[in-house]
């Protein structure tokens, strides 16, 4: 399991990060919100411990934009800001659960433990097999022909997203608005971007390719015909 620590205090970071590896964690640590945001984007997590002081993004805001982008990956909020009003802000901007430091370190395994089960039991279909493409929505793994293939959070996200609608035409509005929400206009060429970031991950190099162009209509995830 993979978990992104968000927490500027080191002695803080070293003893949860120690002691999460020692349980068998993969743990990557930042130490300000703009970084945390950003691998957040970028790599696949189980969960995402986030304190709300923090340098350049507080976690409240971090929290906020992350669910703006349609990150849905369980956020376990650790803090010293433990009054009601802190609380239900929280939990209001996003977050999963609310730890209060100073906290005991089994606390926060048995918070960790619920939420990954929680996800986990949201996810209907957690595997995925469809001509040698292979996706697992529980270790966020895609193989295509056995070749694991590392993709980012948003290029996992829209591979999902293109699985989910099998053989059915999404627009490049209707996409947008599923993976990325209202961080984007509908001006922006982020989704034609992802895309061809996607063919060159799991269509370049293998044969039959998956994700066609459907001109003046959008794209479809299909087996064979031509990538256009």
């Amino acid at each position: 399991m993979n978990i992104l620590l968000i927490e500027d205090e080191v002695n803080v970071s070293t003893f949860i990060k120690k002691g999460l590896e020692e349980e068998s964690y993969h743990v990557d640590v930042a130490f300000d919100g703009y970084t945390g945001k950003k691998l957040a984007l970028q790599e696949a997590y189980d969960l995402i411990l986030l304190d709300i002081i923090l340098p350049h993004i507080n976690g409240l805001e971090v929290c906020r934009m992350l669910r703006e982008e349609k990150i849905e990956i369980p956020i376990l909020m650790l803090t010293a800001l433990g009054s009601t009003d802190n609380i239900v802000t929280g939990l209001k901007t996003g977050a999963d659960d609310y730890l209060i430091k100073p906290f005991k370190f089994k606390e926060l395994l048995a918070r960790i433990d619920a939420l990954i089960r929680r996800n986990q039991n949201r996810i209907i279909n957690p595997a995925f097999n469809f001509a040698g493409l292979e996706l697992n929505d529980f270790t966020k793994e895609v193989r295509r022909n056995g070749q694991l293939i590392k993709l980012t959070a948003r290029e996992f996200s829209l591979l999902h997203y293109f699985i989910s609608n099998l053989g059915i035409v999404k627009s490049r509005t209707q996409i947008l608005e599923s993976v990325w929400g209202n961080s984007y206009d509908n001006n922006s060429n982020v989704v034609d971007v992802y895309v061809n970031y996607l063919r060159n991950k799991i269509d370049k190099d293998y044969s039959p390719k998956f994700i066609h162009t459907v001109t003046g209509m959008g794209y479809i995830f299909k087996e064979g015909g031509n990538e256009n």
